[in-house]
């Protein structure tokens, strides 16, 4: 059977993590537990080392002092070797008893990633106690289907299974929630098979407390799409730019235009310059496009020739 790592990143989840580590060694008794302590003030890593020590089974607790979610699961990524990773969240949110499927699409069904859907079984719309969050969700992934002309649900789940392939290759550029739309983004660019099974859902329990922040986090999630947009879709994301300031610029230049086809002379210079900045404007930002677009799909190339396997 091939090596099975769970990376558990926990910023203060005293109040969680034993629970946590306790329910997966229970449903995946040969897998190795790693959490990956960020930071904490409340006795997280103190707490989980005596939990790992209770059970007696393979895990280890990793120390990263600089906070955010990117930043630990980064440091999971290069510290931990293993043929399957298993990402999930300390605050007892997703039951250990969802992950068998998850597992089997990526070790017997050939997927690359397989992540955890909340929304299609209603449990997330039921349990959570955050409306905006259920919004923003929704709202990233039709950005991001739009994008791509995929049809995932949950984009944003904290609970996912992928292979060695996407371990050693996505990067993690982000360093806070924003990490799985980054996951699943490059996923869908490098056309690695992602699979979504529908999950249970539980909301946190009491006495924890949550380290999302509606408005900040949203507003990072959607600068993090515009990047990625421009990253992974650059002839779209500057031939739209172009297209918007040639159009501009021909709109700016018919009244010049008109001055002297009934004038033979230009009344209206600054109206004239405008005009000719916007249309050069939009089609370096065209050419712009072009050339980043021929470089993405180099690269694209590059990716599929080191990754392909016979068979």
């Amino acid at each position: 059977m091939s090596s099975l790592a769970v990376l558990i990143p926990a910023l203060d989840e005293s109040a969680t993590v034993a629970d946590v580590l306790q329910e997966y060694h229970a449903a995946l008794p040969e897998a190795e537990l790693v959490v990956v302590d960020n930071g904490s003030t409340d006795g997280t890593p103190e707490l989980a080392r005596a939990t790992l020590e209770e059970l007696g089974c393979r895990g280890r607790v990793l120390s990263e002092p600089r906070r955010g979610k990117g930043i630990a699961v980064r440091t999971a990524l290069r510290r931990v070797d293993a043929d399957t990773y298993l990402l999930v969240d300390a605050d007892s949110t997703y039951p250990a008893t969802e992950v068998g499927p998850l597992l089997a699409a990526v070790r017997e069904e050939g997927a690359d990633m397989a992540v955890g859907d909340r929304h299609s079984s209603g449990a997330y719309a039921r349990e959570n106690r955050r409306p905006l969050h259920d919004v923003g969700n929704s709202l990233v992934a039709r950005l991001i289907n739009g994008l791509y002309r995929s049809s995932l649900q949950d984009v944003m789940s904290g609970l996912r299974v992928f292979n060695r392939t996407v371990a050693r290759s996505v990067p993690l550029l982000h360093d806070g929630f924003e990490i799985e739309t980054e996951m699943t983004v490059y996923c869908l660019d490098r056309r690695l098979r992602i699979v979504e099974v529908p999950i249970d859902y539980r909301d946190r329990p009491a006495g924890s407390h949550s380290k999302l922040r509606t408005t900040r986090d949203g507003v990072r999630i959607l600068r993090l799409i515009i990047l990625l947009f421009k990253d992974y879709r650059p002839l779209a994301f500057f031939g739209t730019i172009g297209l918007v300031a040639v159009v501009l610029g021909v709109m700016a230049g018919i009244p010049p235009i008109l001055d002297y086809v009934r004038f033979q002379y230009v009344y209206r210079v600054p109206l004239a310059v405008l005009a000719v900045g916007l249309v050069l404007t939009g089609l370096v930002a065209g050419t712009t496009g072009l050339i980043l677009d021929t470089v993405v799909n180099l690269d694209r190339q590059n990716f599929e020739r080191q990754t392909r396997r016979p068979g």
